[in-house]
C-alpha cells in the first residue's frame, strides 16, 4: 500500500504564502471593520430621519410651529393656529401625507381605525400597505397612544420604521403615521464602496504576490546558489565559492557557507597531504624489507639473522611514525581539555625529566610564577619534544637551558640549546609534516615532532615562539592566561601582516 507524502514548499513559497495570509486578513478585517462601523452609522441616519418625520407630523397635526411641536418647555406655552390647526383625524393624515414627502428609499402609509386609507402622493420605492401582517403589526404597536420604532422583515427586504398616533380633540377615530426606509436601499451605497474595496483589496494581493514572489527569489538566491554549490562539491574538489553580494542575514549566512567550505578544503588538503607523506614515509621501508627478504638466502644463517635484525628495525619505525600520526591527529582534532595549573611545578617536572637525556649538561633557567589553563601531560609531551630535538641537533656535551617566562596576558615554556640554528628557508618547513632542516644530517625521526608540538600550541589558544640564530635557538610554547583572548608573541613585531599570532615567530630578542 503506497503511502501519500505530504507535498514539499519550497521557503520562497512558504514565505509569500505567510505575506499573502497575514495581508489578506489584515485587509479584510479592516475593510470588515469599516463596513459595519459606516453601516452603524447608516442605521443611526435612518433612525434620526424617522423621528424627524414623526415631529414634523406632531407639528402638522397640532397646527404648532415645528419648533414648538418639538419643544417640551412648559413656560412658554403656544396655542395652535385654529385656522391651520386640523379639524379631524382624516385631515390631520392628509396633510401630513400631503406635508412630508418620501425620500429614496422611504415610504408612509396614512392608517385611520385599522385601515390604510393615504399613501404618498409621489413614486416610492416601495409601498407598505401591500403587506396585511405589517399593517396589523404597525396598528397593535400604535393604537395604544405609544409611538413605536422598530425592524420588520416583509417581502421587500427588512424595514426600519416608526409608527406615530394621531388624535384630534372631538374625533372620535384613531390615525396612525407609519414612515420607513428599506434597509438595504440605504445600504447599497456602502455595500457598492465595499465591494470596491474587495476588487481593489483582490487587486493589491496579486500585485504583492507578484513582487513577493520576485523579491523572495532574489533575497533567497544565494540559498540557491548554496545548494547548488553544495550539490557540485565533491571530495577531490572542494575549491567551490558563493558570490556574497549585500550586508543583511543572507550575504553573512553566505559569508559563513564560504567559510565552512573554506575549513572543509584546508581539512581535504591536509588529509590529502598526510596521506601523500604518510604513503611516502612509508614506501622506503616497506622496499628495504621486501627487497631483503627477495634477496634473502635462507640457507645462510647470518643473512637471515641480518634480514631478521633489519626487517625489525625497520617495522619499529613503522610503528612510531603510525604512533606519531595519530598523536598529530589527536592534537589537531579540538580544542584541548584544560584545568588550572602551577606553571613552576610543571617547569620543575620537565626539567626533570629532560635531565635523562644523556650527553648535554641540562640547567633550569627561570621559573614563571603563575597559574595558567594548561593540559599538563599535553604540554609535557610539547615540551619533552623541544628538549628531545634540541638534544638531537646540538653538539654533544653543550649546555641546554629550559625554562618558563611570565608576560603580562601569557605565559612562555622554553627550551634554548646552542646548535648551529636553522636557516631561514627552513624555519617553515620544520614545523610540516615530514619536514627537516636538514635532511642529509642522518639524525633519526618521524618529522612530525615539531608539528605535534604546533598542533598541542594551537589546541591551548596559542602558538610555537622560535628565535634562532647561528649560536642556538631557542623554542617556546605561548599559552593566554585566562584574562587575555589570544596570546601574544613575548617580542615586539612578531605579528604577521595580517595582524594575526603566527605558529612560528622569528624575531629576536625575547625578554
Amino acid at each position: 500500500m503506497a503511502v501519500l507524502t505530504p507535498p514539499r514548499w519550497s521557503v520562497r513559497s512558504r514565505i509569500l504564502g505567510v505575506i499573502l495570509v497575514i495581508t489578506a486578513l489584515g485587509m479584510s478585517v479592516a475593510g470588515a471593520s469599516a463596513y459595519l462601523l459606516q453601516r452603524e452609522r447608516v442605521l443611526d441616519v435612518i433612525d434620526e430621519e424617522l423621528f424627524t418625520a414623526v415631529e414634523s407630523a406632531r407639528a402638522i397635526a397640532t397646527g404648532l410651529p415645528r419648533e414648538a411641536a418639538e419643544s417640551d418647555d412648559s413656560d412658554a406655552p403656544v396655542s395652535p393656529d385654529p385656522v391651520s390647526a386640523p379639524t379631524s383625524v382624516e385631515d390631520a393624515m392628509l396633510r401630513i401625507m400631503q406635508g412630508i414627502i418620501p425620500g429614496r428609499s422611504e415610504s408612509s402609509v396614512a392608517i385611520i381605525d385599522g385601515d390604510p386609507v393615504y399613501i404618498p402622493p409621489v413614486d416610492v420605492d416601495f409601498q407598505m400597505f401591500d403587506d396585511d401582517a405589517f399593517m396589523e403589526r404597525v396598528w397593535s404597536e400604535a393604537r395604544g397612544g405609544v409611538v413605536s420604532i422598530g425592524t420588520a422583515f416583509t417581502e421587500d427586504g427588512a424595514i426600519r420604521y416608526i409608527a406615530a398616533p394621531v388624535t384630534i380633540a372631538d374625533d372620535e377615530a384613531i390615525g396612525v403615521y407609519v414612515t420607513g426606509y428599506q434597509i438595504q436601499g440605504e445600504l447599497d451605497d456602502i455595500d457598492s464602496a465595499f465591494t470596491t474595496y474587495a476588487i481593489i483589496a483582490g487587486i493589491t494581493l496579486i500585485a504583492i504576490g507578484v513582487v513577493g514572489w520576485f523579491v523572495a527569489g532574489r533575497l533567497l538566491r544565494p540559498i540557491r546558489d548554496v545548494t547548488a554549490a553544495a550539490s557540485r562539491i565533491t571530495g577531490t574538489d572542494l575549491s567551490e565559492r558563493i558570490p556574497v553580494t549585500g550586508r543583511d542575514d543572507v550575504s553573512r549566512l553566505t559569508e559563513t557557507i564560504n567559510g565552512m567550505f573554506e575549513r572543509l578544503d584546508e581539512s581535504a588538503t591536509a588529509q590529502r597531504q598526510l596521506l601523500d607523506d604518510v604513503r611516502h614515509e612509508l614506501k622506503t621501508p616497506i622496499t628495504i624489507v621486501r627487497g631483503h627478504l627477495e634477496l634473502l638466502d635462507p640457507r645462510s644463517p647470518d643473512e637471515v639473522d641480518a634480514t631478521r635484525a633489519l626487517a625489525i628495525d625497520e617495522l619499529d619505525r613503522m610503528s612510531e611514525l603510525v604512533s606519531d600520526i595519530d598523536v598529530l591527529a589527536q592534537a589537531s582534532m579540538a580544542t584541548m581539555l584544560t584545568e588550572p595549573t602551577d606553571v613552576a611545578d610543571l617547569t620543575q617536572q620537565v626539567f626533570a625529566k629532560a635531565r635523562a637525556i644523556a650527553g648535554h649538561e641540562w640547567r633550569l633557567d627561570g621559573v614563571a610564577e603563575a597559574v595558567a589553563p594548561l593540559a599538563p601531560s599535553r604540554i609535557t609531551q610539547a615540551w619533552l619534544q623541544l628538549a628531545d630535538n634540541a638534544a638531537k641537533y646540538s653538539p654533544e656535551g653543550t649546555a641546554i637551558r629550559i625554562g618558563s617566562s611570565l608576560y603580562d596576558n601569557a605565559v612562555e615554556m622554553w627550551v634554548a640549546d646552542e646548535g648551529p640554528g636553522i636557516p631561514e628557508d627552513a624555519q617553515k618547513r620544520i614545523f610540516e609534516r615530514f619536514g627537516r632542516a636538514d635532511t642529509g644530517r642522518g639524525i633519526a625521526g618521524s618529522g612530525l615532532g615539531l608539528p605535534i608540538v604546533a598542533a598541542i600550541a594551537r589546541g591551548h589558544g596559542g602558538y610555537v615562539s622560535l628565535d634562532t640564530s647561528t649560536s642556538g635557538s631557542r623554542f617556546g610554547i605561548v599559552v593566554p592566561l585566562p584574562s587575555s583572548s589570544a596570546a601574544p608573541p613575548p617580542a615586539a613585531g612578531s605579528l604577521d601582516e595580517d595582524g594575526e599570532h603566527p605558529d612560528v615567530t622569528t624575531e629576536k630578542g625575547h625578554p
